[in-house]
């Protein structure tokens, strides 16, 4: 099994993940709610870590090809590394006392579950309502991406 492509592709995503964290950022600032620092730090820890696997994993031979064990690893290490690099800004954010909740709410968003462990809905921030509808949004495109392929 090649690792280092696993780690590659994992990297990619938690950039464009980091990427999409700005939305909410923006919100952040726009209405000065007090979570952009939680948005910031998000962001900085989760791109950082995207840029430490994709430099850290050189590319060997002939990427175009993937086996279904690689397939299958990737997708559990990426959906295991969306839902906690996802729930930084609910626990960075004090959202959540516990990252364990925090994590829940990513993992619930990214898979479109529709659990939710937030007890005061109305009282969080508007950049945080932003962002778990953004995770639900953006689990939703990749159900529909992955029903399509």
């Amino acid at each position: 099994m090649r690792w280092q492509f696993i780690a590659r592709i994992i990297g990619i995503l938690l950039i464009f993940l980091g990427l999409s964290m700005f939305a909410p950022l923006l919100i952040s600032l726009y209405y000065h709610d007090l979570a952009q620092n939680s948005f910031l730090n998000s962001i900085g820890i989760t791109m950082v870590a995207g840029l430490i696997l994709i430099i850290g994993s050189k590319k060997r031979g002939n990427d175009d090809y993937i086996s279904q064990k690689e397939g299958m690893a990737t997708v559990a290490l990426a959906w295991i590394a969306i839902g906690l690099f996802g729930a930084l800004p609910f626990y960075l954010g004090s959202e959540f006392t516990n990252f364990t909740d925090a994590f829940f709410e990513s993992v619930s968003g990214f898979t479109t579950t529709g659990s939710s462990v937030m007890t005061n809905i109305e009282g969080a921030t508007k950049s945080i309502l932003f962002w778990r509808s953004l995770i639900q949004w953006l689990g939703g495109m990749g159900i529909i991406v992955l029903s399509l392929a």
